[in-house]
């Protein structure tokens, strides 16, 4: 068995070529494949989040296997190559790395900061010239989790001083969010024919979640993070609820909801003991 990179790379042009090759594999695009690239991080993400290095090593390959998959049909195009990838990313990080590479000192971590977002500036002039987008916000994917592109245009505005001192304006401005979103459900149950107020309460609901995002920046929380914590511990207590009621006899569906948080307070308090 081999372990060299060229064996995933010959695997690859195998189910791409058109004489005998997958007939799945070859009409992929760019467009129909990047869904399942976005895919594979977020489980390899899972898989770290889980401790399970033995599923990390697959999501790894997976992950691979999708950037190898991209190059390919760039190289078919007569565009770049698996080689050139490589080549790029050890360029881009030996450049970014002056402190590492060529000796340069960095103060602190702010500082490092500071030069990694000067490079990125230096490197968007190199590609965009004059046409380059000058603002602080430059830089940020669009493909990007709503979530995460939320933190990042923070981050980004907060390098030019616009940020909330501290936690506690965040969650003054979190209180007020929610009163917004409040007066729109009370403008909804007023007004339920008027056509705008599902629009606005889209809008009130996505203030609400980017300062909560930024509640999170300042508490040095990953969002996704602790989203993802929140979700397997609804996910766990729910379980556990369909288990304690399966052990009386009787079904979620069939309760009313208050006999349904009798349950919900039994499991939560079955984690404590």
């Amino acid at each position: 068995m081999t372990h060299s990179i060229d064996h995933l790379l010959q695997i690859m042009a195998r189910l791409r070529d058109p004489e005998g090759g997958c007939p799945w594999d070859l009409q992929q695009t760019f467009a129909s494949i990047a869904p399942y690239t976005i895919e594979e991080a977020y489980e390899v993400a899972d898989a770290i989040d889980r401790g399970d290095l033995e599923d990390l090593k697959d999501e790894l390959g997976d992950l691979l296997l999708q950037v190898v998959f991209h190059a390919r049909m760039a190289e078919e195009q007569g565009a770049f190559g698996f080689g050139d990838v490589v080549e790029a990313i050890g360029d881009k990080m030996t450049r970014r790395h002056p402190h590492v590479f060529a000796g340069m000192s960095v103060a602190d971590s702010d500082a490092l900061n500071r030069m990694w977002d000067a490079e990125k500036k230096k490197e968007r002039i190199a590609k965009h010239g004059d046409a380059h987008d000058s603002s602080a916000l430059a830089g940020i994917a669009r493909g990007l989790p709503e979530w995460q592109r939320a933190v990042k245009l923070q981050k980004k505005a907060a390098t030019v001083g616009f940020d909330w001192p501290s936690h506690a304006q965040v969650i003054d401005k979190l209180h007020e969010e929610i009163e917004e979103v409040r007066a729109e459900f009370a403008t909804r149950s007023a007004a339920p024919d008027d056509p705008g107020v599902q629009e606005r309460l889209e809008e009130e609901i996505g203030d609400l979640l980017f300062v909560a995002a930024n509640l999170a920046r300042h508490a040095r929380v990953d969002p996704g993070a602790a989203l993802r914590r929140a979700n397997h511990k609804f996910e766990r207590r729910f379980r556990a609820m369909e288990a304690l009621a399966a052990d009386d006899g009787v079904q979620l569906a069939d309760l009313a909801l208050e006999a349904q948080d009798g349950y919900w307070n039994r499991a939560k308090a079955a984690e404590c003991d």
